[in-house]
């Protein structure tokens, strides 16, 4: 049972530097487990193995190991309760006798993509995972450990599962590739700025890399994270030596790294996948009397989508304020006939006008706002990884958006009333989020700038009751137009002035400040100008506005905001002397996209499945299919991969493009004779026998299907003689073979062996995270995959020679 009155692991990592444990499956494989085999069965089946690996680790001088449970979840097994309670009974065990060590419960990703990328909806992760912490906050663990995750939404659907069942300390890890992103596109600022919001007690990184491809990570979480920082590396980069897996940084090398990581703030160290209790013994030894710091407050202001994070400082930020029914009879339409075509457009527009943050608002009389607000925010998202602003005077409505949003929004908004006060601190304390707050109260809006700090001082105050800091609240002092009131604007610009001196954040919805005016414009333009001479942060806005996209660009140039004017010149350029206008294509690089291309190619690149559809019967009323595809489809798709390649889009951009061309393609097909539009190759694709993640096999095929080649899925866990089955039942001599886990690559060589043995012709494509081209040339593959968009070219490639 657990030791009496230890301190908690929340306390004591504040104190000093907390040393984890490291790899599981690596090293019970050198303790018997077959390739393909799942190590959590062992908890059941060899119990005496899995103690030994507890007390290994704990002899090395673990403070705190992880329990046997990194791939259980009832998705994959039916037993999943009677395994974790058998993984953490044995850990009790390992404890008995020992001072100070804790029972980390393990949580793996769930093997899945979420929709829209993948099939597994947000609530049912959430269930899956609430499913694990149920039983094992019941068998008495110290913490929560959520580790080796590649989607920010998957993420933070683990943490809320654990917040939501449990009040244990909670350790959140992500895998990180050598450019600082997930699988998914997420940056280490991104994942900070929501996991912070959401209350996680640690933020870090493991898995994928060794720890000298961690480094420049690890200084980016450094800059940004106010919480401990856990670092936890592979033992390098695997190879197969004598039919084995083994690992190409030995302890002495990786403890030397560890060292070097724990100086630029990472207090929380352990080993990941390769790593054994050797490599803990020895990065113990290196690092244990360095000098121990936590990383300090960061007094930085964030917003966040799924792939990067905006941060609210002294460069001044756009607000998109056209995704809003009020005034707007176009937007009202959409909404009243769910026409979302015309909101994602709108949306992309702002975007590409240089929104950095989208207001979002659906509120209209006739609708379900929560159900719509929902649809609206997931759909947006799905098309662009601008952070948005949730927009709803319902706290019902702000909860349902919150819970399903991918990353920290902006929250519009609390005010001073302590009605709506009560009502909307609590979903900030439990998503996460940065607040918009009005200066008004129960008494309305008041007159003076004295007055309205009052009002924001009250607000500051019960903030802090539930946690929430002033970084996270930004002040919209609330602009009154002046034709009912001359002196509403200066009181409004005082007030701005007096939130910059107190060091808090500002927004405003300029335009308000010109209600009835006529030649509006004019109006906001200078007001704008002036609210940015006196501290404004933030403005919500029209961007298709010359006149206030004028006033953002020369602003930041005359205020050395602008390097060398850059951002200043491509805006000029790009206007040229023609006026920016509602509705209409907005220039990058000179020309505008109605300019330089089809509407279909543009839904395509932007991932706009349905205005993708329409596109499609359009353009084929008066062209010719295959010219549809070959100059509209393919291009568009090529665009993207080739944006994708130099890490200017990401894997939900390029998922989204790719179901926009199937979806395009699939019109197309309709209209060519049957000997035409046939397939351009087949492909036989799989996860090898043992791994049951098929997340990146799902993601090939997608993009596989989206240019025009045939997959023959099999699935996962497949055995290599089922493999060949298919190849010679379909006549197919390119195979495709994925694995996630290190402890299924020898069943991937076993089955690339039996396809060569049978048929030397037959190519073989390999990939998954624990690959790499050394590992691939070893197992003798053909061709190493390092991403989706590398396997379709090979595969153009192959059929084209």
């Amino acid at each position: 049972m657990p030791v009496k009155n230890k301190k908690k692991i929340t306390e004591l990592m504040k104190e000093r530097r907390i040393y984890l444990d490291g790899g599981t499956g690596s090293v019970l494989q050198g303790m018997g487990l077959k390739p393909g085999e799942g190590p959590e069965n062992w908890n059941l089946t060899n119990p005496d193995k899995i103690l030994s690996l507890y007390n290994a680790y704990l002899d090395a001088g673990s403070d705190v190991f992880n329990t046997n449970t990194f791939g259980v979840n009832k998705l994959k097994y039916d037993n999943y309760d009677e395994l974790i309670k058998a993984a953490i009974n044995l850990a009790h065990k390992a404890c008995e006798g020992r001072e100070e060590k804790y029972i980390a419960f393990d949580m793996g990703p769930t093997g899945r993509l979420l929709e829209p990328l993948g099939d597994l909806s947000f609530e049912d992760a959430v269930d899956v995972f609430a499913s694990n912490i149920k039983v094992a906050k019941e068998c008495d663990v110290d913490l929560v450990i959520i580790e080796t995750m590649n989607d920010s939404l998957e993420t933070k659907a683990a943490l809320l599962a654990v917040k939501e069942n449990c009040d244990l300390p909670v350790f959140v890890m992500n895998v990180y590739d050598e450019g600082g992103k997930l699988m998914t596109g997420a940056s280490p600022e991104a994942m900070v700025a929501m996991l912070e919001g959401m209350g996680a007690d640690a933020v870090g990184m493991n898995c994928s890399l060794g720890p000298d491809k961690m480094i420049n990570t690890v200084k980016r979480f450094a800059a940004c994270s106010s919480l401990p920082i856990i670092v936890k590396p592979n033992a390098g980069l695997p190879e197969v030596r004598d039919g084995k897996t083994v690992y190409n940084v030995d302890a002495e090398e990786f403890s030397t790294y560890m060292a070097e990581i724990a100086e630029i703030g990472a207090t929380i160290l352990g080993g990941c996948c390769g790593s054994t209790p050797e490599y803990i013994a020895k990065l113990i030894e290196k690092t244990k009397d360095l000098e121990f710091r936590l990383p300090g407050e960061k007094d930085i202001t964030l917003v966040s989508a799924y792939t990067n994070a905006v941060e609210i400082a002294e460069k001044p930020i756009l607000i998109g304020e056209r995704i809003n029914p009020t005034g707007k009879k176009k937007v009202k339409e959409a909404l009243r006939t769910e026409n979302l075509s015309y909101i994602l457009d709108e949306a992309l527009k702002q975007v590409d006008a240089g929104a950095h943050i989208l207001d979002v608002n659906v509120g209209l009389p006739e609708i379900d706002e929560a159900t719509m607000m929902v649809k609206v925010v997931k759909e947006i998202q799905s098309v662009t990884d601008v952070p948005l602003q949730l927009d709803s005077s319902s706290p019902e409505v702000l909860a349902a958006a919150m819970r399903i949003y991918n990353g920290k929004a902006l929250i519009n908004s609390v005010n001073g009333e302590q009605e709506k006060m009560d009502a909307v601190f609590p979903l900030v304390k439990k998503y996460g989020g940065t607040l918009i707050a009005l200066t008004m109260d129960e008494n309305g809006i008041p007159k003076t700038a004295e007055e309205r700090i009052a009002v924001v001082n009250k607000i500051v105050d019960e903030a802090k009751k539930y946690g929430i800091e002033t970084k996270d609240i930004i002040v919209d002092p609330l602009a009154l137009t002046i034709s009912s009131d001359t002196s509403a604007a200066l009181e409004t610009l005082k007030t701005v002035k007096m939130l910059k001196e107190m060091g808090i954040k500002s927004s405003l919805g300029v335009s308000n400040i010109s209600f009835g005016l006529p030649k509006r414009e004019k109006i906001t333009t200078t007001f704008y100008t002036c609210a940015l001479e006196n501290g404004l942060n933030c403005a919500i806005m029209n961007p298709y506005s010359r006149g206030m996209m004028d006033a953002f660009h020369t602003f930041k140039a005359l205020h050395n905001m602008d390097e060398a004017c850059q951002d200043y010149i491509e805006y000029a350029d790009s206007i040229g002397d023609e006026v920016i206008v509602s509705g209409a294509a907005v220039k990058t690089g000179g020309e505008s996209i109605t300019q330089n291309s089809s509407q279909l190619h543009y839904a395509v690149v932007k991932g706009m499945k349905e205005s993708a559809i329409e596109s499609a019967k359009t353009l084929l009323e008066n062209t010719e299919p295959l010219t549809v595809i070959n100059e509209h489809i393919i291009p568009a798709l090529n665009e993207i991969g080739a944006a994708f390649e130099k890490g200017k889009a990401y894997l939900p951009q390029l998922l989204m493009s790719a179901e926009a061309a199937s979806a395009a393609f699939e019109e197309v097909k309709a209209k060519l004779p049957a000997t035409e539009g046939s397939s351009k190759g087949e492909v036989v694709l799989c996860t090898v026998k043992g791994d049951i993640h098929d997340i990146g096999k799902n993601i090939v095929k997608v993009m596989l299907e989206s240019y025009g080649f045939t997959v023959y899925d099999l699935g996962k866990d497949v055995d290599p003689q089922l493999v060949l089955d298919a190849c010679i039942e379909h006549g197919t001599k390119l195979v495709g073979l994925s694995a996630l886990m290190t402890t299924t690559v020898p069943a991937m060589a076993d089955t690339i062996k039996l396809l060569h043995e049978h048929d030397s012709e037959i190519t073989v494509m390999v990939g998954g995270a624990v690959l790499t081209q050394d590992y691939a040339d070893m197992i003798h593959a053909d061709f190493y995959g390092k991403d989706a968009m590398d396997t379709v070219r090979f595969t153009e490639k192959y059929y084209n020679k």
